[in-house]
This record gives C-alpha cells, sequence and structure tokens, in this order.
C-alpha cells in the first residue's frame, strides 16, 4: 500500500489508521453478519459519501464468503497463553489514558493446516474479564 502513488502524499501513521479502522470495519461486521443496510446505516454515521459506500459494500459482499470460509472447518485449540501487562500513558493523538491494557499472545494449533500461528491482541481489564 506505501508504494502506491496515489497514496504517496498520505502521511504513514494516518494510512496505518485508516487501515486499521477498515478492518476493524469489517470484522465486526462479519462477526454480527451485517447485512448491506447496517452497514450502509453505520457507514453513514461515520460521514462517507454514498459512492464509497456503495462500493465497500459491494466488495465486502463480494469477498466476505470467500475470506471467512477459507479460514478453516474446525475452530482453532489454545494450546497455550501467554500474557503482560502494558500501562498506557499517552495515545497517538495526544490524549493522556493513564489505563493498564494486557498483551495476550494465544499459541494456537489447527488441525486443517500444519500452520500453527500465534493470536496475539490487546485488552483493557474489563475485556480480559469477559474473555476469561
Amino acid at each position: 500500500v506505501l508504494d502506491d502513488p496515489d497514496l504517496k502524499e498520505i502521511d504513514p501513521a494516518v494510512l496505518k489508521q485508516c487501515h486499521a479502522a477498515a478492518a476493524t470495519c469489517i470484522l465486526e461486521a462479519a462477526k454480527h453478519n451485517a447485512d448491506k443496510p447496517t452497514i450502509s446505516a453505520c457507514l453513514e454515521d461515520c460521514k462517507l459519501d454514498r459512492e464509497r459506500i456503495e462500493e465497500f459494500c459491494t466488495e465486502y459482499q463480494v469477498h466476505t464468503n470467500i475470506v471467512f470460509f477459507s479460514i478453516g472447518r474446525s475452530p482453532l485449540h489454545i494450546t497455550d497463553v501467554s500474557w503482560g501487562l502494558e500501562y498506557q500513558i499517552k495515545t497517538n493523538q495526544l490524549h493522556k489514558t493513564y489505563q493498564p491494557s494486557y498483551l495476550v499472545s494465544l499459541n494456537v494449533e489447527n488441525s486443517d493446516s500444519e500452520l500453527h500461528p500465534d493470536v496475539s491482541f490487546s485488552c483493557t481489564m474489563e475485556q480480559l474479564q469477559v474473555l476469561l
């Protein structure tokens, strides 16, 4: 993406935030099995124009089944967990947060695949309690 000539003038940090926001939107929509009107309403609330919303919804519908069905047929099996405590003082938007978060790494194995990818994420204390 950073090699795309149309994106050369965009700050890499902003581009990274946009990519993370789009990925989060796609994952949340898939997790809730959202339909086109629901996704459109959400993106309209985010002030996207109608043309971009239509393009997003079209691409989402085309690729959702391909991507999520190619993940595998059996659920991942957690073999080990490692975690650490992180204390965040400031964000990249210069907001002071002063809140702890947990960095969790799950070692998993999948019977459909010989690869054993690690699943890593960050969560708050409340989110960790829900996970447990």
